[in-house]
């Protein structure tokens, strides 16, 4: 048991452990004591450790402790509208699901769409898959249950896999930028830039760079040895909203997280712009509206999914810097992550031919003989 041994003038407090306990320290004071012991005439007798910090900074210590979960934020605790939230959820998932799927199954099917710019298509799919599986699946199942607890290992474990696919996006829009930037602007040396091993290549330095910018935010929450509070006014483990609970020193975390914005949001962003600054470039000389047209319709299907994605990025960003209201922050999470990889597959599906072709013989023709997603020197032109 903790002891507390008051004094009249000058008050002085000592604390002490038990001799063989490992737990924190839970000790109760009332208001009127913490405002007494605020007083220059008090003085704490403390272990070892907490010598020399003020009683009021150390009893504001024992509020911000480990915790071993989180509850996560519910969009409606009304039982009649959380069914309907269910079925809305699970319908967006599958259909996120099934239409990536369709993409890859179609992609590699047709041997016409071997190509680079489809092969990142098909990892594009990949990822967004993987991007909405670690949210909303958590979201069904606590609607369900009617449990928005989240254990600990388990919100570290989703905020891993969703900055890790998150980043996956962000890279593939480059590198798929990359792949129309060298298709219009060097179209006679393509096959040969964009060759299987340099897109290997490109693929491998992706998931690198992805894993590299998840690891570096893993390990920042890593280093939060305390917490405000459990509440996290998300439906998923939001990095940021995690930082938001740190009781300790942020400057560190600031920095790493700022650096990894840099590296991972401003840098691909200026990627993208300077390729189709480059291709626009090089559009205009074309002589014939016509072929203007066809050479910029390559790359539309592209450029409508980058606007979405950062799009939907910078609307969550907005929506937590000048927003207070945590509701609103959901729900421009939940379109960034839901809605976004769910309108993909529809974008390079309805404003694609070819996919169009291949997806009709994908459905009407089984069973489907699926061969290695390699490409070949035809399908340069086509719409991506």
């Amino acid at each position: 048991m903790n002891k507390h041994k008051i004094s009249e003038r000058p008050m002085t407090i000592t604390v002490a452990y038990p001799k063989k306990s490992n737990s924190p320290l839970q000790t109760q004071f009332s208001e009127e004591d913490i405002e007494k012991m605020k007083s220059p005439s008090v003085h704490c007798a403390l272990p070892l450790g907490f010598l020399y910090r003020s009683c009021a900074d150390y009893i504001e210590t024992q509020n911000h402790t480990r915790v071993s979960e989180f509850h996560l934020m519910s969009f409606s605790e009304d039982p009649d509208v959380q069914p309907l939230l269910m079925g809305l959820f699970l319908s967006m998932y599958l259909v996120t699901v099934l239409g990536n799927l369709l993409i890859i199954l179609a992609v590699s099917s047709d041997s016409h769409l071997h190509t680079p710019m489809y092969f990142f298509l098909c990892s594009l799919s990949l990822a967004d898959m993987g991007f909405i599986s670690t949210t909303v699946p958590k979201m069904t199942v606590a609607i369900v249950t009617h449990n928005m607890v989240i254990s600990y290992d388990g919100c570290l474990t989703q905020m891993f896999m969703f900055n890790l696919f998150g980043c996956m996006d962000d890279v593939f829009l480059l590198v798929m930028a990359y792949d129309r930037f060298v298709a219009i602007c060097h179209p006679l040396h393509y096959q040969v830039i964009m060759n299987p091993h340099r897109c290997g290549y490109l693929l491998l330095l992706s998931f690198m760079a992805s894993l590299l910018d998840s690891l570096m935010q893993s390990f920042v929450i890593l280093r939060v040895t305390c917490f405000n509070g459990v509440d996290i006014s998300n439906f998923f483990c939001d990095p940021s909203q995690l930082l938001n609970l740190n009781c300790s020193d942020t400057l560190s975390s600031d920095i790493v997280i700022y650096l990894a914005g840099v590296m991972y949001g401003f840098l691909p962003m200026s990627g993208i712009f300077f390729s189709y600054f480059k291709i626009v470039s090089s559009i205009l000389r074309v002589p014939s509206p016509s072929g203007r047209y066809k050479a910029f319709s390559t790359c539309g299907s592209h450029l409508t999914v980058v606007c979405l994605f950062y799009g939907t990025g910078i609307g969550v960003y907005l929506s937590s810097t000048f927003s207070f209201s945590a509701w609103k922050h959901a729900v421009a999470s939940l379109v960034y992550t839901v809605v976004t990889p769910m309108l993909n597959p529809f974008v390079y599906s309805l404003r694609n031919g070819d996919m169009k072709r291949a997806m009709r013989r994908l459905l009407s023709s089984a069973p489907v003989v699926l061969v290695p997603c390699c490409w070949t020197a035809r399908g340069k032109g086509e719409q991506i």
